[in-house]
C-alpha cells in the first residue's frame, strides 16, 4: 500500500459479495484504515482487551465449578459465497449457564492466495428442553494474501445445534458474515470436554 497526503490506497480484499465471478469478489477496505486514521493496532488491542476480560470472567466461574466444562475441538464446513471448503477450530468457554465466549479460526480453501479468519463470539443458549439449539453473534477478522494481503473485521451472526450432553459433543452450525459485503457459510464438527 502506498500512501499519499495522508490516505492509504491499496488494492481491495478478495472476499464475498454478489458481484464478479467466483474466487474473484471484492469489497474495499473499511473508510477508516483508508484514510490512514487508524493504525492496523487498534483491532488487535481491543480484541485482546475482549478476551482477556471476558476470560477472566469465566476462568472465575470455573473455579467456583458453577459451570459445564470448556469444550474444543475441529470443524469442515462450505462457505457459499466463496465456493470454498472451510476447515477450523473452535472452543466454548462458559462465561454463565447459559453464554459461551466462542473463539474459532477458519481457514478456506481459495486460490491464488490464503483466506482465513479469527471469529470472537458469544454464544447463547434459550432455555428449550433439551438445551441443544444456540444463536449469538461477535467480530471477524477476515485476512487474505491476495493482491498484497489486507484484513477486514465484520459482523458475525450464528445458530447452531450441539448436543452438549456427552463428552464428545457433535453440532452443525450456520453462520453469516456481514460487512462491505456478505457471505454464509455451514460446518459442522465436534466438541470434546476437557475435564
Amino acid at each position: 500500500m502506498q500512501r499519499a497526503a495522508g490516505r492509504t490506497s491499496g488494492p481491495p480484499l478478495l472476499i464475498f459479495t454478489s458481484h464478479g465471478p467466483k474466487n474473484q469478489r471484492r469489497f474495499p477496505m473499511p473508510e477508516l484504515w483508508r484514510s490512514g486514521r487508524v493504525t492496523g493496532q487498534w483491532h488487535r488491542s481491543v480484541l485482546l482487551g475482549m478476551v482477556g476480560g471476558l476470560l477472566a470472567g469465566g476462568l472465575e466461574a470455573q473455579r467456583r465449578g458453577s459451570l459445564d466444562a470448556p469444550r474444543v475441538g475441529p470443524h469442515l464446513g462450505y462457505n457459499f459465497d466463496a465456493d470454498a471448503l472451510v476447515i477450523g477450530v473452535q472452543a466454548s468457554l462458559p462465561l454463565t449457564a447459559r453464554l459461551d465466549l466462542y473463539p474459532s479460526l477458519d481457514y478456506y480453501s481459495v486460490r491464488p492466495g490464503t483466506l482465513w479468519a479469527i471469529n470472537l463470539d458469544m454464544k447463547f443458549r434459550p432455555p428449550t428442553r433439551t438445551g441443544a439449539f444456540y444463536v449469538g453473534g461477535g467480530i471477524d477478522y477476515l485476512h487474505t494474501s491476495a493482491n498484497g494481503g489486507s484484513g477486514d473485521v465484520n459482523l458475525n451472526f450464528i445458530g447452531g445445534l450441539e448436543a452438549r450432553r456427552q463428552s464428545l459433543s457433535p453440532f452443525a452450525e450456520g453462520r453469516l458474515i456481514l460487512g462491505s459485503g456478505s457471505t454464509f457459510q455451514i460446518v459442522g464438527g465436534f466438541n470434546v470436554k476437557l475435564r
